[in-house]
């Protein structure tokens, strides 16, 4: 999936301006390669040959089937839309180029975990000493006794640079992200930027690590081939949420009457609307929080109603966030560089409600149901917890800005990998054969 991109770009030897409307596969203007079924064979990072051999990286065929044919019969055809703006790319041809060389990399490490301080301190020193790189770091990560007590340390962390999270604003000053920990480093990440999002580098060093492709035992050469810009990526989708609150203020009455005469003992008055925005990896959760009743929300879909949720709630999740809290609660796996929004409910009181797929391109509204016995509750990513009142929405639709997660092998490699490894997909004892009768 093709989106707007700052400065970070994919490879240009990809597609015309027409791309959305011909399709070379179709027409027969693309070579074909010596590839075992049209599928060049997995390489890992460090493997990777030079950004200049891009073209080498094309598959024959898109993994996603060739563009549909527009033309239909003798007169018919689709008509040509200017305002498209996104269309299926081959995941082989997502490969991470620099504009410029990178100068700046934010280290992300996992809070209050021990065992995370030395591939901590190791690759700061690697990436200040040797590659001569602006190093920012959480303010509240230098905090930790361990850091802060380490005189061996203390030349290496004068050099660096700090924020707060909500108070200094560190989105152009990043060039790319290196994660240590787990999925949740990756979504914290996330969070930092509302905006266009520098290429992130995740290595596994938490409990799961289904979204870190990367071991740090060899983190040098991996860390310099990124900077090289010999890479491959995926774009992770994000979902863009605007939650529209109708902010209300309770008054205080003495003796049951206003100033004006009227009688009355509990006033809400509303002062106008608050208006929040997030922009989400994974998913939207709205649910019945504290209450013991079911939740009772309206899902629209481009302004029509398509169904009522009635149950402990719903779950609106990208691709990436699918393996996660909708996978749990029934969804299907949806792999990254599908352009896909996936509706789960959860805990539905229907035997016939089942998760649904709809296209990116949609905009989703939630709201409480009019005749709801309780509010709902809603959080982003698992954060940023907040209770939905009568009249209050949340619009959910695809960001233009997606994740860029730098991959070990590839999309598809890396994601069949995960799904194995850390899900234990499909693992199950082999059925015998049957024995050859002599």
């Amino acid at each position: 999936m093709e989106m707007n991109r700052e400065k970070l770009c994919t490879s240009k030897a990809d597609v015309s301006s027409d791309s959305a409307y011909h399709c070379s596969t179709c027409h027969d203007e693309e070579e074909w390669s010596n590839t075992s079924r049209g599928r060049a064979k997995s390489r890992s990072l460090s493997a990777s040959p030079a950004l200049g051999s891009t073209k080498e990286f094309r598959r024959t065929r898109s993994l996603h089937g060739p563009c549909p044919v527009t033309t239909f019969g003798p007169k018919a055809c689709m008509l040509q839309n200017p305002k498209t703006i996104m269309h299926i790319q081959d995941p082989a041809s997502q490969r991470l180029t620099w504009n410029k060389p990178p100068k700046s990399v934010l280290v992300i490490k996992k809070i209050r975990d021990a065992s995370l301080l030395q591939p901590f301190k190791e690759l700061c020193v690697y990436l200040t000493e040797e590659n001569n790189m602006i190093v920012y770091v959480e303010k509240k990560v230098l905090e930790d006794p361990a850091i802060a007590n380490d005189d061996n340390f203390g030349p290496v962390k004068k050099k660096f640079c700090t924020f707060r999270e909500d108070y200094d604003d560190i989105s152009n000053q990043i060039d790319f992200i290196i994660c240590l920990g787990g999925d949740g480093t990756l979504l914290y990440a996330s969070s930092l930027f509302q905006g266009s999002v520098p290429p992130v580098m995740a290595f596994h060093l938490g409990s799961l690590g289904f979204l870190t492709p990367f071991n740090f035992e060899n983190f040098q050469s991996q860390v310099t081939q990124v900077i090289e810009g010999n890479a491959a990526l995926v774009l992770r989708s994000r979902l863009k949420v605007k939650v529209v609150k109708e902010h209300r203020e309770k008054m205080t009455v003495q003796n049951g009457i206003e100033e004006n005469g009227v009688v009355s003992t509990n006033i809400e008055k509303e002062v106008g609307k608050q208006i929040m925005q997030y922009q989400v990896l994974n998913e939207v959760v709205v649910d019945r929080g504290p209450s013991s009743y079911l939740s009772n929300v309206d899902v629209f879909l481009d302004g029509h109603l398509i169904t009522t949720v009635q149950g402990d709630g719903v779950i609106v999740s990208t691709p990436t966030g699918s393996t996660a809290y909708a996978a749990a609660a029934g969804a299907s796996m949806i792999h990254p560089n599908v352009p896909a929004i996936m509706i789960t409910p959860i805990c539905p009181h229907s035997l016939s409600f089942r998760p649904i797929v709809v296209p990116a391109g949609v905009e989703l509204k939630i709201m409480l149901s009019p005749d709801a016995r309780n509010t709902a509750w809603v959080s982003f990513d698992g954060r940023k917890r907040q209770e939905i009142c009568h009249g209050d929405s949340i619009s959910i639709t695809t960001s233009c800005y997606p994740l860029p997660s730098i991959c070990f092998r590839d999309p598809v490699s890396d994601w069949f990998e995960s799904l194995a490894e850390c899900l234990h997909w499909n693992v199950r004892k082999k059925q015998n054969n049957f024995a050859v009768e002599e």
